[in-house]
């Protein structure tokens, strides 16, 4: 009996790339082992998972929304009821009595879409947000966002023919699943000194490109709000896009799950493709996604999310639907994840003082965070740091020492790679290098997490080993230490991109 090789597997799956829990991640969880001896040896006591925006994970510890662990508990155990209902609040034993004469038990298969309640409580959400109306027949849940996505472009691609616009920097999921499906990735950059903006000539020279290699578009992704960058599209760009998928018949895949992420909404307010695509009376084809894993509620682990279909044939929409009959159907304690994320309690309900008081709590900690370490970022020399409006993430861009970057390639690593890795072992903070989302040649970067606690302890270690890194690549740089973000510099004018 031969053994099983990878020569045997499937080649595409050997292209799969996925940073954000490669090779950093896979260290992190080892030092994490270690640390559980007392003879550790590490220079620090905890990892710090920033690599990813897994708000509730251990270390972590975003709190979960009160309102949604009730409903979820009372829909695994619906007995519960009669325990609590004189002391948990009335809408909390209304909402798991309507979803359970819907659904029954939730240890049983639902429609492959999804509960037929659930999409119709979806579609109002949608109808309230944009002031257009949604069929719950465009609707269609999901085992998070991603599965959406790994579903759409399955369903698109031709393998080796079909080409998918992707931002750059992005996250890796496209790229993965593009990889997997043997699809075409035709990145477009994003332009870093204009807020990470999204420029129309940059995707026209991708189109051009695709068009000289003999690839066939399909279709267009946008982030928005950004990830990893955080940036938020104004209306004027999103219809500047609409356009150019209507020139170039590209589907339009928007990928909208930081929705409720805004650190800045007054100025930098979101505006979703479907109202832009119903306000232009657009045909183009749109495919919006969605989940409970971000905005405040942090629900990763319970894998729910939708993605709706705009201009989407009865055909087509049909395939899609027995596409998703081959998974059964989505995990239900997702749904009801899902129904309490577009249905939260309203200002009337026994439920809202509560909600309002977390949710409001939450979103002031990540908007406090990401200011204070955009501005301690920026504030140290050869680092700038776009300060992020959106969603969880802040990425960095470093100016690294020469002798950083040959150190790196002797090595056979990427220099931001190095960096991230010297900076786990030496801190126990795990972030994400640049190189795993796509950056320009020559640019550095890495994204890290505005979910930490502790974000002055957190910050402080960062600029230490900065400086650190800095002087052990033979750069001279002092630190004098005043208070947070009173800082000063000496003698690092010979850094490339920093001032005095």
């Amino acid at each position: 009996m031969r053994p099983l090789t990878l020569t045997d597997l499937n080649p595409a799956i050997l292209k799969v790339q996925y940073a954000v829990r490669g090779e950093l991640a896979i260290k992190a969880e080892e030092l994490r082992e270690k640390l559980q001896s007392e003879s550790h040896g590490l220079p620090f006591n905890k990892v710090i998972s920033s690599n990813i925006g897994n708000p509730q994970q251990r270390g972590l510890d975003q709190p979960y929304l009160t309102f949604t662990r009730q409903v979820a508990a009372l829909m695994e155990y619906p007995p519960l009821a009669e325990i609590v209902k004189d002391k948990w609040p009335q809408d909390v034993l209304d909402r798991a009595r309507e979803l359970h004469e819907e659904i029954g038990s939730i240890g049983a298969y639902s429609h492959s879409k999804g509960v037929p309640l659930i999409r119709k409580h979806v579609a109002q959400f949608i109808e309230e947000r944009d002031g257009y109306p949604s069929d719950p027949e465009d609707i269609f849940l999901t085992a998070g966002a991603s599965a959406g996505v790994s579903l759409i472009l399955n369903v698109l691609i031709t393998p080796n023919v079909t080409g998918v616009l992707i931002p750059i920097p992005q996250y890796p999921l496209y790229t993965a699943t593009l990889a997997q499906y043997s699809g075409v990735a035709l990145p477009y950059h994003l332009s870093e000194p204009e807020g990470w903006s999204t420029s129309l000539e940059e995707i026209k020279s991708a189109l051009a490109k695709a068009e000289k290699d003999g690839v066939k578009p399909r279709a267009l992704v946008v982030i928005n709000p950004g990830n990893p960058t955080g940036a938020i599209l104004d209306k004027d760009t999103m219809r500047n896009l609409v356009n150019l998928c209507e020139e170039h018949s590209l589907v339009l895949l928007a990928d909208e799950v930081y929705q409720a992420n805004l650190h800045r909404p007054d100025t930098h307010p979101f505006h979703s493709f479907k109202q832009v695509v119903r306000e232009m009376n657009s045909p183009i084809p749109l495919f919006s996604f969605h989940s409970i894993s971000k905005g405040v509620k942090g629900e990763c682990g319970r894998r729910g999310g939708y993605f709706e279909c705009t201009n989407i044939s009865d055909e087509v929409r049909a395939l899609l639907y027995k596409m998703a009959s081959v998974s059964l159907c989505p995990p239900l304690s997702g749904q009801i994840g899902v129904d309490c994320l577009v249905r939260p309690p309203r200002p009337n309900d026994p439920s809202y003082p509560l909600w309002k008081r977390e949710t409001d709590t939450i979103h002031a900690a990540l908007r406090q965070r990401t200011q204070l370490m955009a501005q301690r970022l920026n504030a140290l020399p050869g680092v700038s740091c776009v300060d992020s409006p959106g969603a969880l993430y802040l990425y960095p861009k470093l100016e690294l020492p020469d002798k950083a970057v040959e150190e790196a390639r002797r090595l056979g690593k990427q220099p931001d790679e190095l960096y991230a890795l010297q900076l786990l072992e030496e801190t126990g903070i795990c972030v994400v290098p640049g190189s795993g989302f796509g950056q320009k040649d020559g640019e550095h970067h890495y994204r890290l997490t505005c979910l930490c606690p502790g974000v002055e302890e957190y910050v402080s270690a960062l600029e230490n080993f900065h400086l650190k890194f800095l002087q052990n690549f033979g750069l001279r740089v002092s630190w004098l230490f005043g208070p947070p973000l009173s800082v000063q510099f000496i003698d690092i004018s010979h850094i490339k991109g920093t001032q005095q």
